[in-house]
């Protein structure tokens, strides 16, 4: 597997730690997937971490360069960002095919309805939980191919009722290690609000524990948020933080 990573550092602090664990395991997924899937389909993916400084929002760009169409998806648009995005799409001759949220956004103005028209071809996604509008709802377990890379759609509700993380695919034509797009599920050393739009601390306790800890230990994982200029974090650290829940001091049954 060709994996082909790149971050937009707009960032003035990024956490070292992040980007060598990154790069480690970048360097072990060329080695591994270019020696296994000799005559198969492989993922060439190019991937680019972009930040929108205002409400501290990441958004996510991923293709498959070895696709011929070089099919793209953006998780998690700004409003105020589109125009950065589809220029930087432009520029490396993507496709985009789908703009893609993780849930409805109470802290920013999702960019999907400006990317829709500007490109009326793209087609937007969301949870059918989320009761929102879109082009294509997804459920839990269904997956979403953007060329020859698949996304696995993961229910994390908690932080809202539609919460999804997106998760890249498990077979050996993908990439390693595997991606996970947790949205406001989970952030680096906390998860999102649970005080508003229908949030539940018990149900996002629950979601994180069964539909992210349990996945491989070196999975990238990867938030839609970051407020000190952290950017990525694996499985394994994130399991030894004991306080990554901070829920004001409730006392949830869900906890003991």
């Amino acid at each position: 597997m060709q994996l082909v990573a790149a971050f937009v550092r707009i960032l003035p602090s990024p956490n070292r730690l992040c980007s060598l664990v990154f790069a480690r395991l970048s360097l072990e997924s060329r080695g591994r997937k270019t020696s296994s899937m000799s005559g198969s389909s492989k993922v060439s993916l190019l991937f680019r971490q972009m930040f929108e400084k205002e409400s501290s929002t990441y958004t996510y760009l991923l293709a498959d360069m070895g696709h011929p169409e070089k099919p793209a998806a953006l998780i998690d648009p700004v409003d105020k960002t589109v125009g950065r995005d589809l220029n930087l799409i432009k520029e490396l001759g993507l496709k985009l095919v789908y703009a893609m949220n993780t849930h409805v956004h109470a802290d920013h103005v999702t960019g999907t309805g400006l990317i829709k028209n500007k490109m009326p071809g793209v087609k937007s996604v969301i949870s059918r939980t989320s009761n929102a509008g879109a082009d294509i709802f997804v459920d839990a377990g269904e997956n979403i191919q953007i060329g020859n890379l698949l996304l696995e759609v993961r229910p994390t509700p908690g932080h809202t009722k539609g919460c999804v993380t997106y998760v890249t695919g498990d077979g050996a034509d993908q990439p390693y290690p595997r991606m996970a797009f947790t949205g406001d599920a989970l952030l680096i050393r906390g998860c999102g609000r649970t005080d508003f739009q229908e949030g539940d601390a018990c149900q996002l306790y629950r979601s994180v524990h069964s539909q992210i800890f349990t996945l491989p230990k070196e999975t990238l994982l990867y938030p839609a948020h970051d407020y000190k200029g952290l950017m990525v974090r694996v499985v394994c650290i994130k399991q030894g933080f004991k306080n990554c829940f901070h829920f004001h001091g409730f006392n949830l049954p869900c906890l003991h």
